[in-house]
């Protein structure tokens, strides 16, 4: 059976980031499928070209006053929402609730992280990392964040986790067990991918990709780079934290055997991966990482933190190589590993094996099941 499904998504291309990665390949396999969708999804530009996208793209100005952006999401959520059979959120979760209220939808709910941990660690009021947060008590705005994360994730009939570490939080927030579906994210091959040149002349090249934000933890990957003279680092992404990566470069002197090459395309961030020789992900949480199976579709060996989903597709000595978060000197001992060409080697034998549970083809057919059944 054929449902209007109305998908809100805080990224969307040309942003990178899982669900700017995720969300338009499931929409296209959707409508593929007969489906038919609409994106609302915040925005820099408004006169993006969405032509190529075979489903509407509704997009809301992101620098608008928080007020005023809330209030024009929930707004164009509830006109696009009364035509809806069933609404998709990958993003803006507050708002699709308040506007869900008056539509009386069946609402899928795709939880990859906690907007209450990252916020708060955002602005500084904490230190502590995910586990942490979830476990201790703060003051009134911290509780109160928390409690409106618990209280519009328990207000879907059904929430999508892409690893069982995450459901096992979720639960923990109130949500009912059986409302929770691990649904592993998923990645197709990637083929004719051409390595491009860049300005390295390092023996071994590492690439890191994402929003350039605190938790991703890149000053600690660029201090490993000061430590190794052999190494170079390309780093794939824009965001808030990039001035003050720069300038740690610079105060580093490392900036010879370091590329910051912005926001690309993900075809020219595939080619810029695949010019690397090992992908480091230094995050202090992810919920499962899709740029990850993204490194290893492309062959790269990878060193990641043991936080949240990653262990379970990073299988350490098999595929890659994990590490505690905040490990400065385990990052580095593993990035020296996997500069030893016979590591390398023997963790690329594991990739294709260690890619099988992440099948797309898996991922849409039990995503379409939900959708079209959420109760």
């Amino acid at each position: 059976m054929t449902r209007k499904i109305l998908l809100v998504t805080g990224i969307f291309p040309p942003d990178i980031g899982g669900p700017a990665t995720y969300v338009p390949r499931i929409a296209e396999a959707l409508t593929q499928r007969g489906h038919q969708i609409t994106v609302i999804t915040l925005s820099e530009r408004l006169e993006h070209d969405d032509s190529s996208f075979p489903f509407k793209v509704i997009r809301l100005p992101r620098r608008l006053a928080k007020p005023l952006r809330r209030f024009k999401a929930i707004r164009t959520i509830l006109a696009a929402g009364r035509s809806a059979d069933v609404i998709f959120v990958n993003g803006l979760p507050l708002e699709a609730v308040l506007a869900n209220m008056g539509l009386r939808r069946p609402l899928v709910m795709k939880v990859v992280g906690d907007l209450a941990w990252e916020r708060a660690n955002q602005r500084g009021w904490i230190t502590e990392n995910f586990e942490d947060f979830q476990r201790q008590r703060y003051g009134l705005i911290i509780e109160g964040l928390k409690a409106l994360r618990s209280w519009w994730t328990r207000q879907a009939d059904r929430v999508i986790v892409p690893s069982h570490y995450l459901g096992r939080w979720v639960a923990a927030w109130g949500v009912p067990e059986e409302k929770i579906a691990v649904i592993y994210n998923a990645v197709e091959p990637i083929n004719g991918i051409k390595p491009v040149p860049v300005s390295l002349t390092t023996p071994l090249k590492a690439v890191t990709v994402g929003r350039l934000i605190s938790l991703k933890r890149i000053d600690q990957v660029i201090e490993v780079l000061a430590r190794m003279a052999d190494l170079g680092l390309i780093i794939i992404g824009d965001g808030p934290e990039r001035h003050k990566l720069e300038s740690l470069g610079q105060r580093l002197a490392v900036n010879d055997r370091l590329v910051f090459a912005g926001q690309r395309t993900r075809q020219e961030t595939f080619s810029l991966m695949a010019a690397a020789d090992l992908f480091i992900l230094n995050s202090a949480y992810e919920g499962l990482p899709h740029v990850v199976l993204e490194a290893l579709n492309l062959g790269l060996p990878v060193v990641a933190t043991a936080v949240g989903g990653t262990p379970e597709v990073v299988h350490h000595r098999k595929n890659g190589l994990l590490i505690r978060p905040g490990d400065a000197e385990g990052l580095r001992k593993a990035v020296q590993d996997i500069s030893q060409v016979p590591e390398r080697q023997s963790l690329s034998r594991g990739i294709k094996r260690s890619l099988k549970p992440f099948a797309f083809q898996q991922m849409l057919d039990r995503t379409e099941c939900l959708l079209s059944n959420p109760y």
